[in-house]
């Protein structure tokens, strides 16, 4: 696990990160997400040593986090910071060597990757005549060839078709099922939404929401719930006439409102007990509170 514990930085008199806190486990997947100037960068880069803390602190299973174990992370930086002009594999197997990895064991691993990444075809072409997303790609496969114990990623899915996008996912998924703890930042909060356990929103330098991704979204499901009735004779329009209840959309048998738990769960008695008597067959086919998407919560917390 990963501990940011109330890291603070400023640059000159503009405080980038104000007291931040939040923690990678290790085996899930954490979305870092955040508008741009947020401060994920930044926190990303301190993680990593590659700048300091003004104030708080990073550790790693209750320890203070070393340069040994820095130099076992997987780091994928924004910008690309490969070598234009080498050769994708022999670039793959360099950078093994360089975190100490034997001669084959870098090779093996480069090759597994490459292959897992959809590049075997390029691998032995120069960088720069890779197109976007298979950059992208090779940067990828640099934060994974040394076999490293975390993940840091930066923007990891920028540039990437679905079909590679959905590639990539697999592999970090195969990371993190393997205790590693993940941590990538991404602007596409639907692939967070559908990939990561946990979720940390930060803004203006400030921690705004964290948490698993179904506790935020139980936290900021408010009071809106949808029922959904089936049958011949199915009509939801009875709903607007419960004690407590204020319909927001109404279609046939479907209907939202927004309600207390307790009026609620009144509107559901009443559909069961009206399909049981009637014996019409206009049975509950949906009931279910509302709950907002990533996006939803994100734009709630940001404001």
């Amino acid at each position: 696990m990963i501990d940011i514990a109330g890291v603070s930085r400023s640059f000159g008199n503009r405080r980038v990160l104000d007291d931040v806190s939040f923690r990678v486990e290790g085996g899930r997947m954490t979305g870092f997400v955040g508008g741009n100037g947020a401060g994920k960068t930044t926190t990303m880069r301190i993680i990593l040593g590659v700048l300091s803390a003004d104030a708080g602190t990073v550790s790693l299973d209750g320890a203070p986090l070393t340069a040994a174990d820095r130099a076992r992370f997987g780091y994928m930086p924004e910008e690309r910071g490969l070598y234009p002009k080498m050769k994708v594999l022999e670039q793959l197997v360099y950078l093994g060597r360089l975190h100490g990895m034997s001669a084959a064991a870098a090779k093996t691993s480069a090759g597994t990757l490459v292959e897992r990444l959809g590049l075997a075809e390029r691998a032995n072409d120069a960088l720069e005549s890779l197109s976007l997303g298979n950059q992208q790609r090779a940067q990828i496969a640099a934060s994974l060839v040394h076999e490293p114990t975390a993940l840091v990623l930066d923007e990891p899915f920028s540039g990437l078709d679905p079909i590679a996008v959905e590639v990539v996912l697999g592999v970090l998924r195969d990371y993190a099922a393997q205790g590693a703890p993940v941590l990538f930042s991404s602007h596409q909060l639907d692939i967070v939404e559908r990939l990561c356990d946990d979720v940390v929103v930060i803004g203006d330098g400030r921690i705004l929401a964290s948490g698993s991704r179904e506790g935020l979204r139980a936290e900021h499901s408010g009071s809106a719930f949808e029922i959904e009735l089936a049958g011949p004779s199915a009509d939801a329009g009875w709903v607007r006439d419960q004690p407590g209840v204020e319909v927001t959309h109404l279609d046939g048998g479907f209907a939202r409102f927004d309600a207390s738990d307790e009026a609620a769960q009144a509107v559901l008695a009443r559909a069961v007990a009206s399909s049981q008597a009637s014996g019409s067959g206009a049975a509950v086919r949906r009931f279910a509170p509302v709950t907002p998407s990533l996006a939803q919560i994100f734009k709630e917390v940001v404001k």
